[in-house]
């Protein structure tokens, strides 16, 4: 994992801070024309999310489906776009652009805590602007990217404010319960299919899914709260809302919390449904005998 202190800070990159400084809606059309370029060019993922949403919406309209389809595309792109006055404009305008909300009481309790940060389309500015508002140690994993100039460039924009550590998925959990004995603020993503081995198969939309069980558990061995929050994308910027810590949680029983999670996960997935990681074959491992889901 590298020491925040030994990159080089995004600011070296002049063009970027110029461009940072643009309105919002001139970076939300940039991103409307990336979004619309991967629906039109990326057939493959957008039968995916087609696939995604099938399974999960089967109740709504052909027509709905499809619309969330392409905010899913749409949302993509623009919290890509925004990365550029995230990682690269001045502290305040992030301020103004992204609000916080809801139980902010949490953000003041002393100790360890692990958030639940489902994969919406808003969480790298839910993640800008805590740690760049919140004094705690925030932690949280990270998937190294393929192109080096890319990975260098996300890790430096989510390690902008307040050196957070960045601990690469690679490292396993160990870190991360190390972590939260030593007091931090863990960020924990463990909505995605990551296979078989450490998941447990509970319901998700009505389907049986491989879910791993690292919240629960890393809440149990380190005795913390789980505090769940979640960043939408609104005309004004952002919103991160926290939301209350789950009462009764962990339960000491993994496939229970596991399910726990998806429940909640799914409700909150329902009151933005276009705004989620709807890219990832999220029914891809299958329970034993159970048929393939996906036509490719």
């Amino acid at each position: 994992m590298p020491d925040p202190q030994s990159t080089s800070p995004p600011a070296e990159r002049p063009w970027l801070r110029r461009l940072a400084r643009l309105p919002l809606p001139l970076f939300r059309a940039a991103g409307w024309v990336v979004g619309a370029a991967l629906y039109l060019g990326a057939a493959r993922r957008r039968r995916i999310v087609q696939q995604n949403l099938d399974l999960c919406f089967p109740g709504e309209s052909a027509a709905t489906r499809r619309r969330w389809t392409w905010e899913t595309f749409k949302h993509f792109g623009q919290s890509f776009v925004d990365r550029v006055w995230l990682w690269h404009g001045p502290a305040a305008l992030v301020e103004r652009r992204v609000a916080l909300t809801g139980a902010l009481e949490v953000l003041s309790r002393p100790g360890a805590v692990l958030h639940f940060v489902p994969h919406f389309y808003g969480m790298d500015a839910g993640w800008a602007r805590l740690t760049l508002s919140v004094d705690k140690p925030w932690w949280t994993f990270y998937s190294p990217q393929d192109s080096e100039a890319l990975d260098r460039w996300v890790r430096e924009g989510r390690q902008r404010f307040g050196a957070p550590r960045l601990i690469s998925r690679h490292e396993g959990t160990r870190p991360l319960l190390r972590g939260l004995r030593e007091g931090a603020a863990l960020c924990l993503l463990p909505d995605m299919d990551l296979g078989a081995r450490d998941s447990v198969f509970v319901p998700f939309f009505g389907l049986e899914t491989a879910t791993v069980t690292s919240l629960p558990r890393l809440a149990k061995a380190a005795g913390v709260p789980v505090v769940p929050w979640i960043c939408r994308l609104v005309p004004t910027g952002y919103q991160v809302e926290l939301l209350p810590p789950w009462a009764d949680y962990p339960s000491g029983d993994d496939v229970a919390d596991a399910r726990r999670m998806n429940a909640e996960l799914e409700a909150y997935i329902r009151t933005m449904p276009g705004q989620y990681h709807w890219l990832h074959r999220r029914f891809k491992t299958r329970p034993p005998g159970a048929p393939v889901l996906y036509r490719d």
